[in-house]
């Protein structure tokens, strides 16, 4: 869930039930314990114990943007207090007029529809991944064809060029991701630039001086892995969400298989063949991956569009509808 958040030309009428308020509010905070589990755990395989600690401080110990608020049931139609202007309807301007016909979903915090700004994020979100998908495995392709192979000596001389490509797919996707907790996503970028950084900081330091490419310098130099890995760190945690938000197969085992490959690498304690089979599979489970998220309907990769519309009114406006909902929870129950 969550790119860059929807423009907030929209308003609020709730009108929906309390229970499933305060399921949708509990399985928020659920899933950020998950995540934050989850990024701990790649953090720790990818950049050791005391750098992921440091990286990962703000996501673990930060509670979640609506913590601080107290749970609140969903509102009855009945009569509240004037608002301000955004708070009397909180619809989506994808709900005006001239798309009615769009298909309304009940939010946490009211309803909305998928307009085309949503479309066009997440088909890139998606096509991101295709082509770091796409670039990984071309480029991991000349581990498994023999050296005398032409469409071995074609691709070797790119390969930095494929992991550029690739790279760069996989920062289109962590822009446009959309995570309900901010600082988990900003995690996963930060991941991304340290791992930018590094992987230019190798190239020009040690691979050019040993007159070797990024690429082949890592594969040459196992202790390399140390300073690409947190690119690798944010692949992993971008499909660790996947898996853990949809019950994606091919995600869940790729959350697993990536550090073992790299960490199998960088200790050299793992066989060759095993190396390669896992690498075979990672290539395989990369492809079926981004392959099936144009499967999905285009509303599961936006999420909830009303909890992200929510965390960018301005606190007072959020204060308001908050002191909304409680009145309008006592007027519905009064005992």
């Amino acid at each position: 869930m969550s790119g860059t958040q929807p423009n907030l030309h929209c308003t609020c009428n709730i009108h929906t039930k309390p229970t499933r308020f305060l399921l949708s509010t509990k399985n928020t905070k659920i899933n950020t314990q998950f995540v934050s589990a989850g990024l701990k755990f790649v953090a720790f395989c990818l950049l050791g114990p005391a750098m992921a600690s440091h990286m990962l401080y703000a996501s673990i110990i930060t509670p979640h943007p609506s913590s601080n608020l107290p749970k609140l049931p969903r509102p009855s139609s009945s009569s509240s207090p004037r608002l301000p202007t955004r708070l009397k309807s909180f619809k989506c301007k994808a709900q005006s007029s001239s798309s009615q016909s769009q298909t309304v979903y009940q939010g946490v915090y009211g309803p909305w529809s998928v307009d085309s700004t949503d479309v066009k994020e997440v088909i890139l979100y998606r096509s991101g991944l295709v082509t770091a998908a796409t670039s990984f495995v071309i480029a991991a392709s000349t581990a498994f064809l023999p050296d005398s192979f032409l469409a071995n000596e074609v691709i070797r001389p790119y390969l930095d060029y494929l992991y550029a490509i690739g790279a760069g797919g996989l920062g289109l996707s962590l822009v446009l991701i959309h995570i309900y907790v901010t600082e988990i996503k900003r995690t996963l970028q930060a991941f991304w630039g340290l791992g930018v950084v590094r992987s230019l900081a190798t190239y020009i330091c040690l691979a050019q001086p040993a007159g070797e490419g990024l690429v082949q310098y890592v594969v040459d130099n196992p202790s390399a892995v140390w300073f690409v890995g947190p690119l690798f760190a944010a692949l992993t945690g971008l499909v660790f969400k996947e898996g853990l938000c949809y019950g994606k197969l091919e995600a869940g085992l790729l959350t697993f298989i990536i550090p073992i490959v790299l960490l199998g690498h960088l200790s050299g304690l793992m066989d060759d063949g095993v190396k390669l089979s896992l690498l075979g599979s990672w290539m395989a489970l990369f492809v079926l991956f981004a392959g099936r998220k144009f499967t999905q309907p285009i509303k599961d990769d936006i999420g909830d569009k009303s909890v992200f519309i929510f965390q960018s009114l301005p606190e007072d406006e959020k204060k308001a509808l908050v002191k909304k909902l409680e009145q309008q929870e006592f007027s519905q129950n009064p005992n």
